[in-house]
């Protein structure tokens, strides 16, 4: 990560296997644009995301990317169509597939995708 990016990008897993994964308290305690992964599980990680505003646009050249909201509103806007996404809603964005997120408002996301992803982009 850049000295000036915007995004505060944690790829340390945070949690271990048979550890309580505790998402409201990583929430508490930062703000948008925070991503932190949380667990891995066979080749993939667990990860959350803090977010208000715009994401760049970005792809991923090897790699399927799902984002599920936990709370708050979530725009993924594609080169194939956009999605508007509430809490308990997700979807997942083939590799390849050009695509940025917004939030208007404080948004918590989690994100499940391949371990050695680039969360940046290719």
């Amino acid at each position: 990560m850049e000295a000036a990016s915007p995004y505060d990008f944690h790829l340390d897993v945070k949690y271990a296997p048979l550890e309580t994964i505790d998402v409201n308290a990583i929430v508490a305690a930062n703000q948008p644009w925070f991503n932190q992964t949380l667990s891995t599980v066979n080749g993939s990680v667990l990860r959350v995301g803090i977010v208000q505003g715009e994401f760049h646009w970005h792809k991923h050249d090897e790699d399927d990317e799902l984002f599920f909201v936990l709370s708050g509103k979530l725009f993924v806007d594609t080169e194939r169509g956009n999605f508007v996404l509430g809490p308990n809603e997700g979807v997942t964005v083939p590799k390849g597939v050009r695509h940025r997120t917004r939030a208007e408002e404080k948004t918590v996301m989690l994100m499940i995708e391949n371990a050695g992803i680039d969360p940046s982009g290719d």
